[in-house]
């Protein structure tokens, strides 16, 4: 007998802000996270992210978003051992989004990770390489840029105090 399991899909809420409109002009600032926070990309030794070969690929592609999507401009930016800090600017109204940027952007490097467990022997993953979702924060003035980036710059030098750090 099969038991029938009921999944509520509506209890689930998106981290997005209601109403807004991702493809607006405007800056960014998104963390994306591995599966189970899986430390697959590298390492932190005196205050410096050390990249595994798999961490370096995850920048290249990072660096590639504005050859795929135009209207983006990428800014600073630092591949952690299981996550990814990143400020991008949406440059034209209505011809990207960062949903669909985020969506390329995981696709490409988990079928490039995939390789690299195939042919380079990296660490394999279960199911998904990144999480489901992500997070996002709208930057709204010259202030909020500048401590985002310090933070993204200076999030290396946090890494014990990193609540990202820990595997779920």
């Amino acid at each position: 007998m099969l038991k029938r399991v009921s999944m509520d899909y509506r209890a689930r809420k998106s981290p997005r802000l209601p109403g807004y409109d991702y493809s607006q002009h405007g800056a960014y600032f998104v963390t994306v996270c591995v599966q189970r926070r899986r430390w697959l990309f590298g390492d932190i030794t005196d205050d410096q992210m050390h990249l595994s070969p798999a961490g370096q690929m995850v920048a290249r592609y990072w660096e590639r978003v504005s050859n795929h999507f135009p209207a983006v401009d990428l800014d600073v930016f630092v591949v952690m051992p299981n996550h990814l800090h990143a400020i991008l600017l949406l440059e034209d109204d209505r011809i990207v989004s960062l949903p669909a940027v985020l969506q390329w952007f995981k696709i490409t490097t988990t079928n490039a990770y995939s390789r690299g467990v195939r042919e380079e022997g990296w660490l394999p993953f279960e199911g998904k390489l990144w999480q489901r979702s992500y997070h996002d924060h709208i930057i709204r003035d010259a202030d909020d840029l500048n401590r985002i980036r310090e933070y993204v710059l200076y999030n290396p030098t946090r890494w014990q105090d990193d609540r990202l750090r820990d595997a779920e």
